[in-house]
């Protein structure tokens, strides 16, 4: 069958795309993805053109792959700028490229959606296409068991590790019971750093979705957007995506609110599925003391295991979550180049790193809070 493209989820009934999901994580949704498309922070000028891929018969959904065709590397959390600038050196073109990706979300989850079989005949077709479409190259980021084991089986895909930081939650009945678990003095610290935050007079208050106005929104969005602009960077999401997505999606939103007083000067957003909550944006318009570290980690953590929630995924990088209790989590990338000595230069590389990764994550293991035995 030949494999479809289209550039806008518009294209595919939300019922027959979610149909697809094998687990209830928000990110592969059609009312996230369509958000993204809708409220422009994807498409025309933002360097992430819409090109998903679908397996079709007889008119039903077989297979699907959520794919962009990106002009630069921004967004996507798996660094290959290096790899790029290599191209650019020896007079080969890198972009476009195609990735397949939840957009500015660093999350593991589904990326080859439907059975296998036909997941891996849309793959196949994918990588038959990429000459004729003029791209140099296909990625698929933060994928899961299922896409490793298509991936990995496929001739000329290559494998790329990246580490991440998760806390679990092993059945903790409050926050002091999970303090009990850590060594001493990392004990004292995070009791300190709490008592830090709530010393300068800031309470805090969570809602879903559904509980905010358009008011709260524009607070969320200033909040948002500031965490780019000290860094002299344009924000990813538009303001018009917050809004679609508590329309569309409103059972899935967390967001935790800071306030001292009665003004509001910080927030964090976050999903949450049947077991995971997913930490994905965070601001604030005034400066305190640790008060990244309560309304990301602490208050995350705190709602996890009021809810009977397993794990916490509160975003990637960051070893100073280590201290937390967030333990090393590997992700996996692929990655299929066309051109045969960047293929053969990025394979030697990726080796190399691998070990490496591996290696780094071990290590990590030895700074984790918790007691010995």
């Amino acid at each position: 069958m030949p494999v479809q493209r289209i550039d806008s989820l518009h294209a595919v009934a939300a019922e027959a795309w979610d149909a697809l999901l094998p687990e209830p994580q928000p990110f592969l949704r059609h009312a996230f993805l369509s958000a993204l498309e809708d409220s422009g922070s994807v498409g025309p000028g933002s360097g992430w053109q819409p090109e998903h891929h679908l397996l079709v018969e007889d008119g039903r959904l077989l297979a699907a792959l959520p794919a962009y065709r990106k002009s630069h590397s921004y967004g996507e959390y798996v660094f290959d700028h290096g790899w790029a600038d290599a191209c650019r050196r020896a007079g080969i073109a890198y972009y476009p490229k195609l990735l397949g990706a939840v957009p500015f979300t660093p999350v593991r989850g589904p990326r080859l959606l439907g059975r296998a079989e036909a997941a891996g005949e849309l793959l196949d077709g994918l990588v038959a296409g990429l000459e004729a479409r003029g791209l140099s190259g296909a990625h698929i980021n933060f994928t899961e068991d299922s896409a490793d084991a298509l991936l990995g089986a496929r001739e000329g895909w290559l494998e790329r590790l990246g580490c991440q930081f998760h806390w679990h939650n092993r059945g903790y009945r409050d926050f002091q019971d999970f303090l009990d678990a850590l060594a001493s003095r990392k004990r004292k610290q995070l009791r300190k750093e709490r008592e830090q935050v709530a010393g300068q007079g800031i309470a805090f208050d969570w809602y879903a979705g559904h509980e905010l106005g358009e008011a709260d929104w524009d607070f969320v969005y200033a909040c948002y957007a500031n965490t780019y602009q000290v860094r002299g960077q344009a924000p990813y999401l538009r303001r018009a995506f917050f809004s679609l997505l508590a329309e569309r999606l409103p059972a899935a939103i967390r967001v935790v609110l800071a306030r001292q007083g009665r003004r509001p000067v910080a927030m964090a957003f976050s999903l949450v599925d049947g077991e995971t909550l997913y930490g994905r944006y965070w601001g604030c318009l005034a400066e305190f003391d640790r008060l990244h570290f309560e309304t990301c980690f602490y208050q995350g953590m705190d709602y996890a295991i009021a809810h009977g929630l397993r794990r916490f995924d509160a975003g990637a990088q960051g070893e100073h979550k280590l201290i937390r209790g967030f333990e090393p989590t590997l992700t996996r990338s692929w990655h299929y180049l066309r051109h045969p000595g960047l293929r053969l230069a990025v394979a030697e590389f990726l080796d190399q790193e691998r070990q490496a990764i591996r290696a780094y994550a071990e290590e990590a293991r030895g700074y984790l809070p918790y007691r010995q035995g």
